[in-house]
């Protein structure tokens, strides 16, 4: 609630004690009446422009009760002596009006301010870290691993090497290595052009366009629907390629069946 303003305050005051001094001296309240807005129209002659018009109401109306206040016992003999008929109309006087604000509050809210810090001191955690030395000297180690693993299993283990090329005999079929049986099961069925560049380029297309079709940052696989997917037709596809070329190609590179004739594979 907003308070009446300290040079307004002193004015009333002073106006208020020069009324008391008026009915004390015999005045009475006829006195006392004309002193009171002699007051008010000073301050609301200089105020007017600054101060709302609710308050102004308000410190008038607070004025009054303090007039009146003071007043009833300077007027308390003359009232005895004339009849008590000011006493009378005093007491049968309406009560003042209860100070409000606009549109009936007492009350006015500001504004409400959340609690917490302005700034966050804290930083956010994430579920990443730095490449440099988290990631790096994980691979490191498992490269140290997997070489040792490989020159153990050398040192007992002999690679079954084939005898040396022939020139006048050539093998049938002739197959080449399992990691390339699949292209070559290719070139069984469509044009070099298609089967060398066509396809396997699309494939590798694919591939690098998926982290930007499937943008999702989780990394469970029931969010990345789409990139499983494509990785997993992609891997099958080319695995079933192998599978044919290596255990269902007999002589002539012919379609067998490998439980009847027999596997022509190598590794």
């Amino acid at each position: 609630m907003t308070e009446i303003p300290e040079h307004l305050r002193k004015r009333a005051e002073a106006a208020r004690a020069k009324a008391a001094e008026k009915a004390a001296a015999g005045g009475g309240e006829e006195a006392a009446t004309p002193a009171e807005p002699s007051g008010e129209a000073a301050a609301s002659s200089g105020e007017a422009g600054k101060i709302p018009a609710h308050l102004l109401e308000r410190s008038k109306s607070a004025r009054a009760r303090k007039a009146e206040g003071e007043a009833a016992p300077a007027a308390a003999p003359a009232a005895a002596a004339s009849g008590g008929g000011l006493a009378t109309a005093v007491a049968d006087a309406a009560p003042p009006p209860t100070a409000t604000g606009p549109g009936g509050h007492t009350q006015r809210l500001l504004t409400v301010v959340k609690a917490g810090s302005i700034q966050d001191v804290k930083a956010t955690p994430v579920d990443k870290v730095h490449t440099w030395p988290h990631l790096l000297a994980v691979e490191f180690v498992a490269a140290l691993v997997v070489t040792a693993f490989t020159l153990i299993f050398s040192i007992f283990v002999n690679a079954p090497l084939l005898e040396l090329a022939n020139l006048n005999e050539t093998p049938n079929p002739s197959k080449a290595p399992w990691y390339f049986l699949g292209l070559q099961e290719l070139l069984t069925m469509f044009h070099p052009m298609v089967a060398g560049v066509t396809i396997p380029g699309m494939g590798i297309f694919l591939l690098i366009l998926a982290p930007y079709v499937d943008r999702n940052p989780s990394n469970k696989p029931e969010d990345r629907k789409f990139a499983v997917s494509l990785f997993t037709v992609q891997l099958m596809f080319w695995a079933v390629l192998v599978i044919i070329g290596s255990f269902f190609r007999g002589p002539g590179f012919n379609f067998i069946a490998p439980w009847t004739q027999g596997l022509f594979f190598e590794l």
